[in-house]
């Protein structure tokens, strides 16, 4: 890197400037305004329509200071829909105060992501590559400019410290910590399960690409994500997809049946090598046993179709067929999913048409930075505890057997009461993860992504004054600063993980202000939540519209197993004992010495 000499400029933000290097590197503008360089000496702000004006989009106009002064925080937000249970549930029983309510966190949200995309890993400015260029994840935040003073531009130490170091400096778990919001692995699953059909970089290419050409909700992980693997999964009758009966019940086919890729390490025999639309749903029996549920469901909703539509061929049944799952899934994401990550005492609801008024637009591009987000390893346990068993990590890894051995309703009932590990305070990855953190880590490097603090400001969060401001935790703030040197030098993945987490919450401010209108935008922004399709006929008329309004977690599960449904939830049940249970299972520890697994090919498919 070119040598450069820095001085400081007086600006009411005390920003550094650096002679010979982009003068973009100390992030002048402020408030969403874009910096662009004019030589090596001068930069000029962008402030339009951000409702700032001066040399650095500082000054604020009188509406925007208006709106600044009257809007609570997000942490006094949170606070008030996670508190007042009775005032809660007194507007979840007024359908207009609540349709109210649930427009403006749909329309609050989603604005803060930006659409049509702007940036990618190649271009920070805008560009039509960046706009159609599909291949490309997007970006929210421009990458840090080449030759800066620092990685994270002008901020923090010259050299980063490498990125193992930083793991299990500050992100290994020394000792199990729960959920105290009781989320479970049919919760940690789920994400995982769900969020592989548009997270599935392409590391031939780098990590600023993507396989998932749809960009959103649209299945592939359950009907491939090619034409040619679909057609090798479906049975090409009744709109169905190819299964086999194990035990008198059904589950996926075999690789050796259908022919398509999976991956499997050698030592899974192939009669245990089960065939699904995501080729690495084999690593794990809580994937596949999702992967397992929608098979089901898929085939249950074609008998119901045929049986209302006697005159359709297979591929209108198979195509209706899998727009009512696309609703059924985006249903359950946000009454079920989502409702339990809030934490929210609000009930919240899907409803499209609660925006059909609103300026919206229904096209979605999948943000780096929220696949960087997703990576969230802490959620997983010291083993795995199913019907009187217990499975290490190297027992329940690529071990399908479990599937049919203990069936789904065994691990619907085993995943449902087991605790879930939190994600935010640090030090809770669990050892066999760490390669994957790390190489999280290099891939954010590799992107040049901004500081953790540069992605608090975008999305309207006040920046942290310092390492123990972040983590609540004056030892973990003391090796934070041994690591980087400035608060403003902490880079987004670890500081995601090592922030404080809110009261009694399983993620800190961080994850959930960022996340929610990435994942709000992704879901509504679905053609499926449009004027033009969200009417009956769409989902084959009034019957396979209500497959779709009345979905949930529950009805996926207990609709498509045998016997008995056990309780289904993405929380653990609340029962005597259930505190100590949770006591006991943190104070398990593990140890801190690494130990080898097996490991996915393709390290974005980590949850």
């Amino acid at each position: 890197m070119k040598k450069v000499a820095c001085i400081i400029l007086l600006f009411n933000l005390g920003l550094y400037f650096c002679e010979g290097a982009d003068p973009c590197c100390a992030q002048p503008c402020q408030n969403r305004g874009f910096c662009t360089s004019r030589g090596f000496t001068d930069y000029e702000c962008d402030c339009t329509r951000t409702g700032y004006y001066g040399r650095n989009c500082s000054s604020p106009e009188l509406l925007t200071w208006l709106r600044t002064l009257l809007k609570p925080s997000p942490n006094t937000m949170h606070h008030i829909l996670t508190h007042y249970k009775p005032v809660w549930d007194f507007i979840n029983r007024a359908s207009f105060i609540r349709n109210a309510i649930m427009s403006y966190v749909l329309t609050s949200r989603s604005h803060l992501v930006d659409s049509p995309p702007t940036y990618n890993a190649d271009y920070g400015y805008l560009s039509w590559e960046s706009y159609s260029n599909l291949s490309y994840y997007t970006r929210t935040l421009p990458p840090v400019p080449h030759d800066c003073p620092t990685p994270m531009g002008t901020a923090g130490r010259k050299v980063l410290p490498e990125a193992k170091d930083v793991v299990e400096r500050v992100l290994l778990r020394r000792k199990f910590t729960p959920d105290p919001q009781g989320s479970n692995l049919m919760f940690a699953f789920f994400a995982q399960h769900f969020t592989h059909q548009f997270f599935k970089t392409d590391f031939k290419k780098g990590p600023g690409f993507t396989k998932a050409g749809g960009h959103g909700v649209d299945l592939h992980h359950i009907y491939g994500d090619t034409l040619e693997r679909q057609h090798k999964l479906r049975l090409l009758k009744d709109g169905k997809l190819k299964y086999q009966v194990l035990k008198g019940e059904v589950y996926p086919p075999t690789v050796r049946d259908v022919g398509v890729y999976m991956q499997y390490p050698p030592h899974v025999p192939e009669e245990h090598q089960f065939a699904v639309g995501h080729e690495v749903f084999g690593l794990v029996p809580g994937l596949m046993m999702y992967a397992t549920l929608w098979l089901r469901e898929h085939n249950r909703v074609c008998d119901i179709m045929r049986a209302e539509h006697s005159d359709w061929d297979d591929e209108r049944l198979f195509q209706t067929s899998r727009l009512i799952l696309t609703g059924q899934t985006i249903k359950i994401v946000i009454e079920d999913y989502v409702q339990q990550l809030s934490g929210y005492n609000f009930q919240l609801r899907f409803d499209p048409e609660l925006l059909f008024t609103q300026r919206f637009q229904y096209q979605n591009r999948i943000s780096a930075e929220f696949n960087t987000l997703y990576h969230w390893h802490p959620l997983m346990p010291v083993d795995f505890r199913i019907q009187e068993q217990t499975y290490s990590y190297q027992q329940f890894v690529f071990n399908t057997t479990l599937v049919p051995l203990h069936g789904i309703s065994g691990l619907v009932e085993a995943f449902t009461n087991q605790v879930a590990g939190r994600v935010s305070g640090g030090r809770n990855v669990p050892p066999s993860m760490v390669g994957v953190a790390s190489k999280a880590l290099e891939h954010g490097r590799e992107m040049r992504y901004q500081s953790l603090n540069a992605y608090r400001r975008r999305f309207n969060m006040r920046p942290y004054s310092s390492f123990t401001d972040l983590t609540g935790d004056s030892e973990l703030a003391s090796e934070l600063e041994n690591l980087y040197g400035d608060v403003e030098g902490v880079e987004l993945y670890p500081g995601l993980l090592v922030e404080r987490p809110r009261p009694g919450a399983v993620f800190g401010e961080t994850i959930v202000e960022m996340g929610a209108p990435f994942s709000l935008k992704g879901l509504m922004g679905n053609p499926i939540c449009s004027p033009e399709y969200w009417k009956p006929s769409t989902f084959g008329g009034h019957v396979g519209f209500s497959l779709v309004n009345s979905a949930s977690l529950e009805k996926l599960v207990c609709g498509n197993i045998r016997g008995p449904c056990p309780r289904v939830s993405f929380r653990v049940p609340e029962r005597p004992g259930q505190a100590e249970a949770s006591l006991l299972d943190a104070g398990r520890t593990q140890g801190v010495s690494i130990t080898p697994t097996l490991a996915m090919k393709d390290p974005s498919s980590e949850l």
